[in-house]
């Protein structure tokens, strides 16, 4: 079994551990192998929590996405404040920052750069650098592994709440290794330090680290979502349903105006590893098309080695232009607090794909034009990694 980094924080206990002032970057899904949360555990052992602050969806993940802001609270058990970082203010106030020594932060990412939680910990490394808070990064596996990269690299001119690095969809890395790479190359400095994993290893998929799944937020139900995600995702700037509303979010797409049989053709010009798309019909109950009939596919992975999320995603989407480029529809702004450009745009972290889609170029030209920026990322990434 992976040991995560807060098991090795309450293991190794260093010096500063019951004298310094604490704050928490936490939510629901901050939980140790045996199902307990961190705060409590760190209480039971003497830590002094002054602060708790969450995360895009709040404390308990029960608000939903684009805007759904989580007010401040108090925990209930220990009267600790809860502060949101999700609402107009998406940073911690100096003022709070300046009363704790050290920010521990123990969040379940899903390895795909527009996952706000990353956004998140670099906007508290940010404050942090002014406050001289200390970060400590308790570090969680990667769900959909540490080896498999996929995607353009965000094009800085593209930079939003949705994605602050230049780094692909797909991106490779703990939480902890990201924060590092943002310390170390995209200037986000201040005191950091991150408290490794024991036994995680670059190949592992979420099943095999034997640690329970808590959704981090409240349609990542399962770490097959997370391994659809970093591709499933790009519905969010569309008139497609990527499947909210149901109890299989970004497993699903479609809409009405959809048949699938005409995709399917569309389709067979594009090889596509690892994955069956079965056809089928959904009816969302909230969300895009809510009460109406879609239908589209749901993305069985077949092979998670050779199954690419975001070029399959990209492929649906060229097929969906060609086929109904006159219903369909890319949706208007604001999303995530980018009030002008398009949200595809921002998602895609850039406008160039959006840019080649539109023009019908095919998904495995888009895919070759991304290598040469994704091998450079590849060098970059490997002076960041922990982990063999």
């Amino acid at each position: 079994m992976v040991k995560l980094g807060a098991e090795n924080l309450l293991r190794e206990k260093p010096h500063w551990f019951k004298k310094a002032k604490i704050g928490l970057l936490v939510n629901q899904a901050s939980i140790l192998g045996d199902y307990s949360h961190v705060k409590d555990v760190l209480l039971k052992e003497g830590a002094q929590i002054k602060v708790i602050f969450t995360p895009q969806h709040g404390f308990w993940g029960d608000k939903q996405a684009n805007m759904d802001e989580s007010p401040d609270d108090v925990d209930p058990s220990t009267e600790v404040p809860i502060i949101s970082l999700y609402s107009e203010r998406r940073e911690p106030p100096e003022e709070l920052m300046e009363k704790i020594d050290i920010l521990l932060v123990d969040l379940q990412d899903v390895g795909t750069r527009v996952y706000t939680f990353a956004s998140t910990v670099a906007l508290c490394m940010k404050v942090a650098s002014k406050t001289s808070t200390r970060i400590v990064v308790l570090d969680r596996p990667n769900p959909i592994g540490g080896e498999a990269v996929e995607g353009n690299v965000l094009n800085l001119e593209f930079e939003s709440f949705v994605g602050l690095f230049p780094v692909p969809m797909r991106h490779g890395l703990t939480l902890g290794e990201l924060m590092l790479m943002a310390r170390r190359e995209f200037g986000y400095d201040c005191d950091l330090e991150v408290i490794p994993l024991k036994g995680w290893r670059r190949e592992f998929l979420f099943p095999d680290c034997e640690l329970p799944w808590v959704l981090p937020s409240p349609n990542m139900p399962s770490f097959i979502t997370s391994l659809v995600y970093p591709g499933q995702v790009i519905w969010e700037g569309t008139n497609i349903s990527e499947g909210r509303g149901t109890t299989r979010p970004f497993e699903f797409m479609g809409a009405p105006f959809i048949n699938p049989g005409r995709l399917k053709e569309k389709l067979n010009e594009v090889n596509l590893p690892g994955v069956f798309l079965r056809v089928t019909a959904f009816r969302p109950t909230f969300d895009k098309w809510a009460g109406e009939l879609c239908r589209g596919f749901q993305l069985h992975v077949t092979d998670s080695k050779s199954f690419k999320p975001y070029f399959t995603s990209l492929a649906l989407l060229w097929a969906i232009l060609e086929v109904y480029g006159e219903i369909f529809e890319w949706l208007p702004p604001p999303y995530e607090y980018e009030y002008r450009k398009l949200p595809i745009d921002i998602i895609l972290g850039d406008d160039s794909v959006r840019l080649a889609l539109e023009s019908g170029e095919h998904p495995e030209d888009i895919e070759n034009e991304w290598q040469k920026q994704l091998d450079d990322y590849m060098d970059i990434r490997e002076n960041t990694m922990m982990y063999v």
